[in-house]
């Protein structure tokens, strides 16, 4: 009896994992629309696989994290992606990396989030104020000043950012949970598109004059990635 009882309770736990476990994939890009015909596909979510049979140490290797980025830039940042499209062997792993350099005081990577991953970050060198927002109705500001050494964790879709204090170059590394994170950058997004947002539209929610809406649209939004 024992056993029977052993068995149903074996089955019980499996049938809740099978349902804990039963939801849509993270999705990899924006958007994947669905075709009734696969022979007119051209994207997955994610990548194509390659014959395991092929895979070469090159699939699974990138170079270069030791050099500096460009910060001579309106932004005075550069991040330096390490995604699967850097190493293909990334390719359905879930983890990317990124380095991020900062110019001296002002040095800034600015409000964006990541719509497909946490961001866990770490200083090796400077001083960064980082901090981000967390979602309605509450939008409430965690921020910490962080020294090297220190790591700091940004939720996945959070909105969040990164501020050079110091008055030496910074540098930090960011692991990040998916083998394509994406980034939206706040300002480039809304006042940047293409093509660009009905002035209308911005001059409500952002409670601005409209041709105040008009000159942000008008200028040039570096992307720093």
């Amino acid at each position: 009896m024992k056993g029977a009882h052993l068995l149903l309770a074996v089955s019980l736990l499996a049938l809740a994992s099978s349902f804990a476990y039963a939801s849509d994939p993270s999705p990899l890009q924006d958007f994947c629309v669905a075709i009734n015909d696969p022979k007119d596909g051209v994207f997955i979510n994610g990548k194509f696989c390659n014959d395991p049979k092929l895979a070469k140490a090159e699939d699974f290797f990138f170079s270069g994290l030791n050099m500096p980025g460009n910060t001579s830039n309106q932004l005075g940042s550069k991040v330096t992606p390490v995604n699967v499209e850097q190493i293909p062997g990334l390719n359905t792993l879930g983890i990317s990396l990124a380095r991020i350099d900062f110019a001296p005081y002002g040095g800034l990577n600015p409000p964006h989030t990541h719509p497909c991953a946490t961001e866990i970050l770490v200083v090796l060198e400077g001083t960064l104020y980082v901090g981000f927002v967390t979602s309605n109705p509450d939008n409430r500001l965690i921020t910490k000043v962080l020294y090297p050494g220190d790591v700091f964790v940004f939720p996945v879709g959070l909105i969040h950012f990164q501020f050079n204090v110091g008055n030496t170059n910074a540098i930090a590394f960011a692991g990040l949970g998916s083998q394509n994170p994406g980034v939206i950058t706040i300002a480039k997004a809304v006042f940047g598109s293409n093509p660009s947002i009905n002035p209308d539209v911005l001059t409500k929610a952002f409670q601005l004059d409209k041709n105040v809406v008009k000159y942000l649209q008008s200028k040039f939004w570096w992307d720093n990635n």
